[in-house]
């Protein structure tokens, strides 16, 4: 089982960068990166302030997939 997130898609729809998004939650802009890309799990903390700046709880910005991690991402 593995996490995925809407995090990019969100960030885009809402028309922020990800220096904005960064900003708007307390973090690097290389976290973000790493949120986006899938290389890094968030503290309940984190994926809070993010599921609230886009108004969603966090079941709608990060969905556990129960498939296997993809080969290329272990």
């Amino acid at each position: 089982m593995y996490l995925k997130n809407r995090i990019k898609e969100l960030r885009e729809k809402f028309k922020l960068t990800q220096d904005e998004l960064a900003d708007k939650v307390d973090v690097s802009r290389q976290t973000i990166i790493s949120l986006e890309k899938g290389k890094y799990n968030p503290s309940i903390m984190l994926a809070h302030k993010i599921s609230q700046l886009f108004e969603l709880t966090i079941e709608q910005v990060f969905i556990f997939d129960k498939e296997e991690e993809p080969e290329n991402e272990k």
